[in-house]
């Protein structure tokens, strides 16, 4: 194994994440604020470790496969947390709520363990929201780069025709996070300009469009985007988010070529436009039929807040409009399930994804048609392909390791102290890297502030495995693995 291609591409992100931090020093600089020694010295410090992890390997080797890959994308996403917890360990905070608050933000969690944020320095708030920038950006170029060369989930569906499992995937990444990253630089600023134009301030609107794209969820306030509800900000941020949603290779073929064919055909952005919308409709519905006293105003209302909150915990945004979790029991199992389904394959969104729920529910209708006619051969397509064997067995392998890793979560957790509502809310939105839960502690009203450290401990563990899809942390497990 080279494992040289690892250290140096980790010392180099390592380093990328500590410049990184120079803009939080310099905006608590400008604000006088006496915390921006905490970002020049944690910036200083991680750049330092960066260049030697670098300069140790020796550069990087001409060839590197897949081994590499597997362990590259497990290893970068224990180490930069680790990197990242500086400036809030500087900042006064535990370790462990440290890692939590850095795990959940290069993730794109968006679960938080701090409290008064209305009152804390803007370099805080500001790092924040880069991390989930950064994590969201991280994200897409795994999903569209590596994952598919290393089979992980059924993503093989999306591996691109050139690429070469045996190769080089180092420059073919390069080449990836090129194109892509100019994309997400371009919807970046679109939002943040949205936000501004919607009447938030540079800073709200700057910090807010890192966390909406990266469909982290991180807010600068309290309320989350509840502080926003007066302005017509949430109409933006429900468009933002969905986009966040969106197959970025599909999104780059549109920004940068102008194809409009591939988005509107592929079968993913139909089915997660459907169901988000749908969702809405079931919820404005049941209001209208059943709720009395009326929660909305009147149905328009009822559809905009519906949506917005759909969205953002289909998406693992994570923001909170409204404390949705006091709309009705049927709209808490209906909040609960979306939790799960996540946006489209590609995207910064999280979740078991669209691929996979069409997948699977067209595996179930095949396999019940075979059993009512043992002779007949019924074959299971996705957008006009017959889908393999080994893609099959890998979609069906990916849901059953994100529901095992939820229900021991959720045991673990309950084991901690926690109310069933909390932990089972708790575990999938950890698993799910949503960010608020269910319940009165981690409701999108509240935080995991008050969640015990080895509550946080799971919860970030989960976030982990769920961000990286599981399989790949599993097959690093595996003693196989390490001999070739």
């Amino acid at each position: 194994m080279q494992l040289r291609a690892v250290i140096f591409a980790i010392g180099l992100m390592v380093a990328l994440l500590g410049a990184a931090m120079i803009p939080s020093a310099l905006l608590d600089i400008a604000d006088k604020s006496d915390q921006w020694p905490i970002f020049l010295v944690s910036a200083a410090v991680s750049i330092l470790i960066g260049a030697g992890l670098a300069v140790l390997s020796g550069g990087a080797p001409p060839s590197t496969g897949a081994r590499e890959a597997f362990l590259l994308t497990v290893v970068i996403w224990i180490v930069l947390p680790l990197i990242a917890t500086i400036p809030f360990i500087s900042y006064g905070m535990s370790f462990t709520d440290s890692m939590f608050e850095s795990i959940s933000g290069l993730t794109t969690t968006g679960a938080t363990s701090m409290t008064g944020l209305d009152s804390t320095p803007r370099g805080i708030l500001l790092w924040r929201a880069i991390l989930q920038w950064i994590g969201g950006i991280g994200i897409i170029v795994t999903a569209i780069a590596i994952l598919p060369m290393l089979r992980v989930g059924g993503m093989q569906l999306f591996q691109i025709e050139s690429s070469d499992m045996s190769g080089k995937f180092l420059p073919r990444i390069t080449e990836i996070t090129a194109q892509t990253g100019i994309v997400y630089l371009i919807i970046s600023a679109a939002c943040a300009i949205s936000y501004a134009a919607c009447g938030m301030t540079a800073f709200d609107a700057i910090s807010h469009s890192m966390t909406t794209v990266s469909a982290g969820g991180y807010s600068t306030h309290d309320a989350s985007f509840g502080y926003f509800s007066d302005t017509p900000a949430a109409y933006a941020a429900t468009f933002f988010m969905f986009v966040a949603g969106l197959p970025f290779s599909l999104l780059t073929l549109l920004i940068l070529h102008g194809r409009w064919r591939p988005i509107l055909t592929d079968p993913q952005p139909r089915l997660y436009f459907f169901i988000a919308v749908a969702f809405a409709v079931v919820i404005v519905g049941w209001h209208e039929a059943v709720v009395d006293p009326p929660i909305f105003d009147h149905v328009y209302h009822g559809f905009r807040q519906a949506l917005f909150n759909i969205i953002s915990i289909m998406t693992g945004t994570g923001y909170a409009s409204a404390p949705y979790d006091t709309w009705g029991e049927p709209v808490v199992v209906i909040f609960l399930f979306a939790t799960f389904l996540g946006g489209c394959a590609g995207s910064a969104a999280c979740g078991i994804k669209m691929f996979r729920i069409e997948i699977s529910f067209k595996a179930v209708v095949a396999y019940a048609a075979q059993i009512v006619r043992p002779n007949r051969v019924v074959r299971v397509r996705y957008a006009g392909r017959v889908v393999s064997s080994d893609t099959l067995q890998s979609v069906m392998v990916f849901v059953f390791l994100y529901l095992a890793t939820f229900i021991v979560a959720t045991i673990l957790l309950s084991m901690t102290g926690m109310d069933l509502l909390s932990a089972i809310s708790a575990s999938a939105t950890s698993v799910s890297n949503v960010g608020p839960g269910l319940g009165p502690e981690i409701g999108p009203s509240g935080t995991f502030h008050d969640v015990s450290d080895i509550g946080k401990w799971i919860c970030f563990t989960a976030m982990l495995l769920g961000r990286l899809e599981f399989i790949a942390v599993f097959t690093l497990m595996t003693a196989r693995f390490w001999r070739g």
